[in-house]
């Protein structure tokens, strides 16, 4: 008889349907707020009125604004954030936007958690494999402070408590987790999606179906996990190519907001696999984006793991619609059809950084978890030529 367990997030609520100040202004309410600090991008503070109408409807409990989130979160600029949020003695941060700017302020909360001066210590709390196949997790105090999201992405890194950080001195992208450094509540509002450039919004939509995906196909698979997740995939197989046709559906969008929420229940729940593990070394060796990499090496690394998944991939296939069983070329038409990258070499990837890419990968968590066990960097090596 298999044993497991399911650990729910310290996650309050999710709102849809709700103007995202609306919502922010009820949360800010309930948790009795004071000193509210927004973290979001440049892009959005600075050319869109996203986070200017949040700001003025904060009034005088607005604390103040960090808006250099830099993507695959460089250490530099967690702590350059962190500095900002103590300096202006905030109680409550209000995160806009996508994956970058909700794992930056993950990583804050460790660092605000633990008082750390310095990125170097931040080496004491990255999430490390074990050579027993296992993972620590080092124990990270309650944060001093809560972030809510409003999220612009389908990243679903708003779903989770583990987050990324690049240390620039190793090449490394390195997880972090902890209980409540993720978000206390979540607000889905499809409209100020609308502002989400559309390759972003689209990739980070394939980003949701990868974590579906390896959810399912996980060694250690859950039937909440498996329900929740192939949901998902049928919600992105209806909505998600509709919202490239038809930009202002608003109704599209959010069945793919809530598709991004499905497929994030099994985020540190269930063991992923190489497509997480080796995107995150490609992010931190070449800078690209995670929605991409998920373009480029999930239906390679789907047939990769299909003599040890087959039947997980039968139930993808269904969920996406096709009758043949092939959960990788399903996947793969769904990307062919936003017209997302599908090859390493038109995105600039460069052979030469294959070993480097590879050597990054095989210490990652998920890679060291992949249904199909991978044991040398030549392996990882091999499915890059394969997507190059």
């Amino acid at each position: 008889m298999d044993a497991g367990m399911h650990e729910f997030l310290a996650q309050d609520r999710v709102i849809w349907g709700k103007p995202a100040t609306e919502a922010v202004l009820e949360e800010v309410g309930r948790r009795e707020a004071r000193r509210v600090f927004i973290v979001t991008g440049r892009t959005l503070n600075r050319q869109t009125d996203v986070v200017s109408r949040i700001r003025n409807a904060l009034g005088t409990r607005y604390a103040g604004t960090f808006d250099e989130c830099v993507e695959h979160t460089p250490r530099a600029t967690v702590f350059a954030a962190a500095r900002a949020i103590n300096d202006a003695s905030a109680d409550l941060i209000v995160t806009v936007g996508g994956g970058t700017a909700i794992d930056t302020v993950k990583v804050v909360l460790i660092v605000l958690a633990h008082g750390l001066t310095s990125p170097d210590e931040l080496d004491a709390y990255r999430v490390r494999p074990l050579g027993n196949g296992d993972t620590h997790f080092p124990p990270v105090k309650a944060p001093p402070l809560r972030q809510i999201v409003v999220s612009t992405t389908l990243s679903g890194a708003e779903f989770s408590n583990y987050g990324g950080c690049v240390d620039p001195v190793r090449g490394v992208k390195d997880g972090y987790a902890g209980r409540e450094i993720g978000a206390a509540s979540v607000i889905l509002d499809p409209e100020i999606t609308l502002h989400t450039p559309e390759r972003l919004w689209l990739s980070t939509g394939i980003r949701a179906v990868d974590h579906a995906v390896e959810s399912i196909c996980s060694r250690q698979p859950s039937a909440l996990v498996d329900a929740t997740a192939l949901h998902a995939l049928s919600l992105f197989n209806r909505s998600l190519q509709r919202t490239r046709e038809q930009p202002s559906d608003l109704a599209a969008r959010l069945d793919c907001m809530q598709a991004a929420w499905l497929a994030s229940f099994g985020i540190l729940r269930v063991p992923f696999g190489a497509s997480h593990g080796i995107g995150h070394s490609l992010g931190a060796v070449t800078g690209m984006g995670h929605g991409y990499t998920s373009c480029i090496m999930l239906p390679h690394v789907m047939r990769f793991n299909l003599g040890v998944t087959g039947a997980a991939q039968e139930r993808i296939a269904a969920a996406l619609g096709r009758q043949d069983g092939d959960a990788a070329a399903g996947v793969a038409a769904l990307i062919e059809s936003l017209a997302l990258p599908q090859r390493l070499r038109d995105v600039g990837v460069e052979r030469s950084q294959f070993e480097a890419i590879a050597l990054g990968a095989l210490n990652n968590i998920w890679v060291r978890s992949n249904p199909r066990p991978i044991t040398s960097a030549g392996e990882i090596v091999t499915l890059l030529e394969g997507a190059w």
